[in-house]
């Protein structure tokens, strides 16, 4: 088994909803009517996004490798 350690951004839309996204996995990202459920549903998308990734035995990208290592600021774990 192995944990990934990624920081992500989250955002209040105009709208009210709020968006979050991790910018080092290209297109995982996630929405919500809550900050809490917006982070909870970035966390189940970034483990779906690396189960395929793993699954199709494609690579992690660099950068994303590289910040699994770091432990600063809000933060989502998958472990595979």
């Amino acid at each position: 088994m192995k944990t990934y350690i990624f920081r992500f951004e989250v955002e209040q839309d105009d709208d009210g909803r709020w968006g979050a996204v991790i910018p080092v996995l290209p297109s995982c990202n996630a929405w919500g009517y809550t900050r809490a459920e917006t982070i909870e549903a970035l966390q189940e998308n970034a483990q779906a996004y690396l189960e395929v990734m793993e699954e199709f035995g494609d690579p992690l990208p660099a950068a994303a490798e590289q910040e699994s290592r770091s432990l600063s600021g809000e933060v989502v774990t998958v472990t595979l």
